[in-house]
């Protein structure tokens, strides 16, 4: 059963604002990878002057003009913020401040003008375009909004070699001959589009925020251009849907400010359990590495014991083990027991107490950690120039080093006889 709320102007409103989160989220990922999520911002700001002026120059409210002026006043704010960078001394982010507010304020004064006109200010609702009013949709909007978006993703599936490479390697891709400058300009070009078009949903002050959060959650997922355009776009798409659902769930809630609170939301729950960039996943990524290191250290440490009596594998005393300084007490228990668990010990009682011996896998994985460690300070002691560029403490082995070098240095410990043999012979009888 369709719920009450769900009436047909309240489907296309939502329509037309998941086609407009969308498209935001997929061309918004292009300005938050190149670092230019703030021009957006000075964009989106930089349309109302446009907005303002076309109502001037036509007389009436026409809202082909209105956004023609909007985006042509949008791209002078991006124009000016180029300029000041590469023909001043002044820094990005403060051309972006000036921009974003002295086109602002331009526009708030121009607004008030338009407002004062005998006749007709009062028809042009300029102030609608500053927070938006996405109740206003149609079903025009969101034919508009459709082929925008479809525009938007032609145009990168068509360019997504030269987009992915412009983004992440400028300089690279300029000393190709590739044209930087231009694809630059066809990437803010789709935003301003992005941005004019949403401005009657979301307004000046909000657009940014659609603009800027699907891409910088979809971030914290993946590592990869493919997958992090599809993420953005799916975020984008599901926080317009859901925060204009919820404005019309619930009467008198603003649906352009909704929508960006739910975008936070989708922001927030993505720094916190991204699984390796949130917060909670790193934690327990270094969580996991901590007991690596714990759980190696123990076996080096039970391998030095009984290495001189090997091919036979000793029994150790748990008593004697836990009483060693070094690792506190319950942290030396809890990491013998976790190697009980992982099959690496076994452990018996006898008159002596209680005896711990390293099972075969045991002893193999001690055998693999202690080879490591003594390659690594073998190749500490022999090349420590090498070692800020080389080593790598991530890894549980020394495979990050060139298998040359590996072998120089496997045959020094095999010549003092430290080199521990990775296959287990068998005892003798």
């Amino acid at each position: 059963m369709t719920p009450s709320f769900l009436t047909y102007n309240t489907l296309i409103v939502l329509l037309g604002t998941g086609l407009l989160g969308a498209n935001a989220g997929l061309v918004g990922s292009f300005a938050v990878l190149r670092r230019r999520s703030l021009t957006g911002d000075a964009l989106a700001h930089a349309a109302l002057p446009g907005l303002a002026l076309a109502f001037l120059v036509v007389g009436q409210r026409n809202l082909p003009a209105m956004l023609a002026g909007a985006l042509v006043s949008g791209l002078l704010g991006v124009a000016v913020i180029s300029g000041l960078r590469s023909k001043t001394r002044v820094k990005e982010d403060a051309a972006i401040g000036i921009v974003l507010s002295v086109f602002f304020g331009a526009g708030v004064v121009l607004s008030r003008i338009v407002q004062n006109t005998p006749g007709v200010g009062s028809k042009a609702g300029l102030d609608s375009y500053i927070l938006g009013k996405t109740a206003g949709i149609i079903r025009q909007d969101v034919f508009i909004i459709g082929g925008v978006s479809l525009v938007s993703l032609l145009l990168i599936l068509l360019a997504y070699k030269e987009f992915k490479l412009t983004v992440f390697d400028p300089d690279f891709a300029r000393v190709q001959g590739w044209p930087v400058l231009r694809l630059d300009l066809l990437l803010m070009g789709l935003i301003a589009l992005a941005v004019v078009f949403g401005l009657p949903m979301v307004g000046v002050v909000l657009m940014a925020a659609l603009l800027i959060l699907p891409g910088a959650a979809a971030r914290f997922w993946t590592d990869r251009l493919g997958p992090l355009l599809v993420l953005a776009t799916v975020f984008g798409l599901s926080i317009g849907l859901i925060g204009t659902a919820l404005s019309a769930r619930y009467a008198g809630m603003p649906a352009g400010p909704i929508i960006v609170l739910v975008g936070a939301g989708v922001f927030l729950l993505s720094v916190l359990v991204a699984p390796k960039r949130g917060v909670l996943g790193r934690a327990v990524a270094a969580w996991r590495f901590r007991r690596s290191l714990d759980d190696r250290a123990m076996l080096r440490r039970l391998y030095d014991l009984v290495e001189p009596d090997l091919p036979s594998v000793r029994a150790i005393n748990t008593a004697e083990e836990l009483s060693r300084n070094g690792t506190h007490r319950r942290r030396r228990r809890a990491i013998l027991a976790r190697l009980v668990r992982q099959g690496a010990l076994r452990v018996e009682r006898d008159s002596g107490g209680i005896l711990m011996t390293l099972t075969d896998e045991g002893l193999r994985r001690a055998r693999v950690v202690a080879r490591d460690q003594r390659l690594w300070e073998q190749f500490l002691l022999h090349a420590p120039e090498l070692a800020g560029t080389m080593a790598d403490l991530s890894q549980e082995t020394v495979e990050v080093l060139p298998a040359d070098l590996i072998a120089e240095l496997e045959q020094g410990l095999r010549d003092t006889g430290r080199l521990p043999e990775l296959e287990r012979r068998e005892p003798a009888r």
